[in-house]
């Protein structure tokens, strides 16, 4: 019987734990403005549509291929060559949290209105927290 109350007891705090970090990254989500919110929504099914694949659901990357958007610090340093890789597509090396990548990415075909709720949604995305509202004219600029 106590095990039974010490189980449950583990697991209710468990369950609380995990709401409560979801209420968190709710309540972040929550407090963007509401142009960057629409935005990243937006960017979330383009995402999903077009970089997936390579850079997975959690945005970590495939390892040794595709380098990771969550805590990456090559889109928190480099913003402008992140939207135009977006945009154009890139090649070449690149060095991602220490790691270095040689792998191409083709152009998207993406509308400069989905370039930047693409780059909204990962700057805002797996505890990336990058103050800078990437804008359609932003992006046309590049």
């Amino acid at each position: 019987m106590i095990k039974a109350i010490i189980l449950i007891g583990a697991l209710f705090t468990l369950v609380s734990c995990n709401n409560s970090n979801k209420n968190t990254k709710d309540l972040a989500n929550n407090q963007l403005d509401p142009e960057l919110k629409a935005s990243v929504e937006r960017g979330k099914i383009v995402y999903g549509d077009m970089c997936m694949t390579c850079h997975l659901a959690d945005g970590k990357g495939t390892p040794n291929a595709f380098p990771p958007l969550a805590d990456s610090d090559f889109l928190r340093e480099k913003q402008t060559e992140s939207i135009k890789a977006v945009k154009h597509g890139m090649s070449g090396e690149i060095v991602v949290n220490g790691i270095t990548y040689n792998s191409a990415m083709a152009p998207l075909g993406l509308s400069d209105t989905e370039v930047a709720d693409v780059m909204n949604y990962i700057n805002n995305s797996w505890g990336n927290a990058i103050d800078n509202f990437v804008t359609p004219e932003k992006v046309s600029e590049l």
